[in-house]
């Protein structure tokens, strides 16, 4: 394998060059923004274009050290697709809602996760014995909570060594939170980010599930070429083992024309704004 390559026609196809309402913008992303059409601010994807590249290398390199990356997407577009290419690569996620301290107060998250191990693993054997039907339905109703909040981070084993973030505003927290303990973050700016806020911003449209599928397979890519790398320094034949890596599942055709046509009505609240 080696770094994924992509193209600006690509990125055009994906939708990465469409930005928000031209009213809606932070006046940092001027510079990244190539000009306006029917009112929406239309992004540069001549700089977007090596920025993005630069960040996959950043990817890659913390992979190939053997270090862990955290895909944090939790708008509703994005919830799937950054579960599925997180897995993907090997990674983990949150895609359901950031809790507060997940990064800068990791013992007290920690002692959440040993409580969802401990409630999967009591519902998995059958041990119910003892328990009345509204606490093992109060139990579960905590299983259910706990496991959107924490399931792509039970396995984390304490603090990411790379942030890749759908969405600056909407994830501002654990921005705030990766910048206090030093960790680097790739994510990605559309016209309403401000782009100083990370160590990789990549200009791009944060709404389309088109253009997050295309990050999110990048970044995935890129991590996997990273752990390949790894493995081979260590002297070990890992053909096999990439050969059997599992592209994120494409979604079926009625789903597709369902988003589709959520996002041309999204675009079209855009302009209307």
């Amino acid at each position: 394998m080696s770094l994924p390559k992509f193209t600006i026609r690509q990125m055009i196809e994906n939708g990465v060059h469409f930005g928000h309402h031209a009213r809606r913008w932070n006046p940092k992303m001027a510079s990244y923004i190539y000009g306006k059409k029917d009112n929406v601010h239309i992004i540069d994807l001549q700089q977007t274009y090596p920025m993005l590249y630069t960040a996959l290398n950043a990817a890659r390199e913390i992979a190939a050290n053997g270090g862990k990356v955290l895909f944090v997407g939790t708008k509703r577009q994005a919830q799937d697709i950054i579960k599925e290419n997180a897995e993907r690569c090997g990674q983990y996620y949150v895609n359901y809602r950031w809790l507060g301290g997940m990064l800068t107060n990791w013992k007290t998250v920690y002692k959440s996760i040993s409580r969802l191990a401990k409630l999967n693993e009591m519902f998995d054997s059958g041990k119910t014995e003892g328990y009345t039907k509204k606490e093992l339905l109060n139990l579960r109703k905590e299983q259910e909570k706990l496991d959107k909040a924490l399931s792509g981070v039970m396995n984390m084993g304490g603090q990411p060594d790379l942030l890749f973030v759908v969405d600056m505003p909407k994830e501002d927290l654990a921005i705030k939170e990766a910048k206090k303990l030093g960790i680097p973050v790739i994510a990605i700016a559309d016209t309403n980010a401000d782009p100083t806020l990370v160590d990789f911003p990549v200009p791009g449209n944060d709404d389309a599930s088109r253009a997050i599928q295309f990050y999110c397979e990048l970044v995935s890519s890129a991590v996997l070429d990273g752990m390949q790398a790894e493995i081979a320094a260590q002297g070990v034949k890992v053909d096999e083992i990439v050969s059997e890596a599992k592209p994120a599942k494409k979604k079926t055709s009625k789903v597709k024309e369902s988003e589709e046509k959520k996002e041309a009505e999204s675009s079209e609240d855009k302009a209307a704004d």
